[in-house]
């Protein structure tokens, strides 16, 4: 599977590294017959959402959690380096004040 930075992930192109991803990509190939029988990860999410929603759904919370708390987390370090340089700008003034 090649990643290029410029393309969207779902339009990537699958391969079969594992008897599950055969099974997958088989049955996805199936339910979209694609022209150039080359099965996206688009396809797959589409097939996933339409046969299994309960499965996207419990992906689509956790990711959704996981977000929320990173942002929360990355809130806490800019608070703390904002604190830091505060702190570091308020005693430079203390030393060239003495």
């Amino acid at each position: 599977m090649e990643n290029n930075l410029n393309e969207s992930p779902y339009k990537q192109v699958l391969s079969r590294e594992s008897p599950v991803k055969e099974w997958l990509i088989d049955y996805v190939g199936e339910q979209h017959n694609p022209e150039n029988d080359e099965i996206t990860v688009e396809m797959v999410v589409e097939t996933m959402v339409k046969e299994f929603p309960e499965f996207v759904f419990a992906l689509a919370e956790e990711n959704f959690l996981r977000g929320y708390e990173q942002a929360f987390v990355d809130m806490d370090s800019v608070a703390t380096d904002m604190a830091i340089q505060y702190e570091e700008e308020k005693n430079k003034e203390t030393e060239d004040e003495e």
